[in-house]
């Protein structure tokens, strides 16, 4: 499912115009980022968590030169399914 079949579904779901699904979902994307950029854990009971991990410095080897390189520590976006969403797939 991409973002337009997602705000299809939402608008005919809640019964709202595409406009409004469409607003709804970049508002609650532009909330998650931010939340993830301060640092904060997103919660959706039922659904999810994201959640900011830390990558550490690392070395490693460009696959078409062989070349060892040094990759820079970085902060990675993550989501860990809940319960309801993982029973519900199962």
């Amino acid at each position: 499912m991409n973002k337009a079949e997602m705000i299809d579904h939402i608008a005919q779901a809640a019964e709202i115009s595409k406009s409004g699904a469409e607003r709804a979902v970049d508002a609650m994307v532009a909330a998650i980022k931010a939340s993830l950029k301060k640092g904060d854990m997103v919660t959706l009971v039922g659904f999810g968590s994201f959640y900011v991990s830390e990558r550490a410095a690392r070395s490693g080897r460009n696959p078409r030169t062989g070349e060892t390189l040094q990759i820079r520590a970085s902060r990675v976006p993550k989501f860990r399914a809940g319960k309801a969403l993982k029973d519900a797939i199962n």
